[in-house]
């Protein structure tokens, strides 16, 4: 036990030790997703199994119950793809995807100067690291079936149906738009950690988000059996997700900006400091521009319905007016204390109120979407005021304007719900007494509210839990941080071996 002891002290036996528990966790992780995607894929018995995997005597046993749910879904699922709808999913889709070019100009213009290729580069392969993994087992685990927690359908989408449930859409389409969506989540993590973070560490970190804490948190609430679905008295919604996206998103983000620390020469507001300004605030609006754009595919797709003509255009509109109000906000709220028109703090502000709007878009009015927005405004002030005070560097505002407004937003359903609104359906929109969301400000009490509050603190206190996680368990491997000598030369030259404006002649 003494000699155990005396071992443990050591500083570098403690990091082999961290790295190699670190090593076998991953390891049976693996093993044990691999296991599942053959047994799903090749039909190998398991608990899980369905019928047809059983033996006969089971299968055989069960066969009445079995039918009685064949028939149950087959009246559940149209008979036919809805073109129209499909047309509109995939047209949202290619809008949300083209949000990947505002959130590289966003967090580019945001960094420096010497930064600017890693940016770029980290927003193309996090794209296709996401691509390659929904497709494996990320959209099984979110959007199959399974338990309220974790899918089991779909690996590879190998059986996927037709149509995914009773939409009317290709299953197909729906992957391709969610995996749109999937991809926001791993971008919006990485603008916290831009100027310091290794190529090798982005990697890493990026594979698990993607691969896991997204569909796994990301099932609770979007899958077909989530627990969150089935919480009484009121369930848990976010209709284009305010939580699932942007809380998981900004959450991740904020563990690694801790873990990470501060880029080398920040200086913080209570030290006599502030913010590092971006090197090109032309590249970081016009993202701002093309991300709003992109939101109308965002907020309105996730309709999955051409057919709710009136849903549509109140979810454009709200997003509209939570945009615009909460860039006004944001401005005219930093105005006196700096004295000068902020248009990083603009663009945030605009932001949060899209953020903000995105869970509860379908169910409120406009006057609530401008209610929304103007708080948002206000709410990604404070957030990256609580960043300076605690010294913690997110040189974008990720965990300001996701993380937070992401919650601002999820709460404000349980607030400004109308009960005039239930939800869309291929045909239309369903707006029948049981299927209303109602709030506390138009009579429907605290317990839409408290459903809220549950979800959003279930799926976002998980997602910061699991990034701690995960940003301690790659810094164990060396990889997350460059070293000081690469920070100070730039990621650019250090990590990529070319500047992206090598024409100047100085660092900025």
């Amino acid at each position: 036990m003494k000699k155990i002891l005396e071992k443990w002290r050591d500083p570098e036996r403690r990091k082999y030790f961290y790295t190699y528990f670190a090593g076998k966790v991953i390891g049976l992780a693996a093993l044990y997703v691999f296991y599942n995607i053959v047994k799903s894929h090749f039909g190998i018995d398991s608990v899980w199994a369905d019928d047809s995997t059983m033996p006969m005597g089971a299968a055989a046993a069960a066969a009445a119950p079995a039918a009685a749910a064949a028939t149950a879904a087959a009246a559940a699922v149209p008979a036919y793809v809805n073109p129209i709808n499909t047309v509109w999913v995939l047209v949202t889709a290619f809008l949300v995807f083209f949000m990947q070019a505002g959130f590289m100009m966003l967090e580019g213009g945001f960094a420096r100067s010497r930064e600017t290729v890693n940016v770029m580069l980290e927003g193309i392969i996090d794209t296709c690291l996401c691509g390659v993994l929904f497709y494996a087992w990320g959209f099984a685990w979110m959007f199959g079936s399974g338990s309220g927690f974790i899918g089991n359908q779909y690996y590879f989408l190998h059986n996927i149906p037709d149509t995914y449930g009773s939409t009317g859409v290709p299953t197909l389409a729906i992957f391709l738009f969610q995996f749109a969506f999937a991809d926001c989540t791993s971008t919006i993590t990485s603008g916290a950690m831009v100027g310091r973070t290794g190529f090798v560490g982005d990697l890493l970190y990026s594979v698990v988000v993607s691969g896991l804490i997204y569909p796994l948190l990301g099932h609770w609430t979007w899958g077909p059996d989530g627990w969150l679905n089935n919480i009484h008295p009121a369930a848990f919604h976010d209709f284009a997700g305010s939580t699932v996206v942007h809380t998981i998103g900004g959450m991740i983000a904020l563990a690694g900006a801790v873990v990470l620390g501060p880029r080398i020469g920040r200086k913080f507001k209570r030290d006599g400091g502030g913010p590092m300004p971006g090197h090109d605030m032309t590249i970081a609006a016009l993202g701002t521009i093309i991300l709003w754009f992109g939101w109308y595919g965002f907020n309105p797709g996730s309709t999955l319905s051409a057919m709710d003509t009136m849903g549509i255009a109140r979810i454009a509109t709200n997003t509209t007016l939570a945009a615009v109000c909460g860039g006004i906000s944001a401005m005219f709220y930093v105005y006196p204390r700096s004295k000068v028109w902020d248009c990083g703090m603009t663009c945030n502000g605009l932001l949060a109120g899209l953020v903000a709007i995105t869970c509860p878009c379908y169910w409120v009015s406009p006057f609530g979407a401008i209610c929304i927005g103007l708080i948002a405004g206000v709410v990604v002030v404070w957030g990256v005021d609580l960043l300076e005070y605690l010294r913690i560097d997110d040189p974008v505002g990720a965990w300001p304007v996701h993380g937070l407004c992401g919650v601002w937003g999820t709460w404000s359903l349980g607030l400004f719900a109308t009960g005039a609104y239930g939800a869309p359906t291929p045909t239309g929109a369903d707006n029948s007494a049981g299927s209303v969301v109602t709030g506390l400000f138009y009579g429907g009490g605290l317990n839409q509210l408290k459903a809220q509050i549950i979800g959003n603190a279930a799926i976002g206190g998980g997602a910061l839990i699991l990034g701690f996680i995960l940003m301690y368990a790659v810094k164990m491997t060396g990889t997350l941080r460059v070293s000081a000598k690469g920070e100070m030369e730039g990621l650019d030259i250090h990590e990529h071996g070319g500047a992206a404006y090598p024409e100047l002649t100085t660092g900025s």
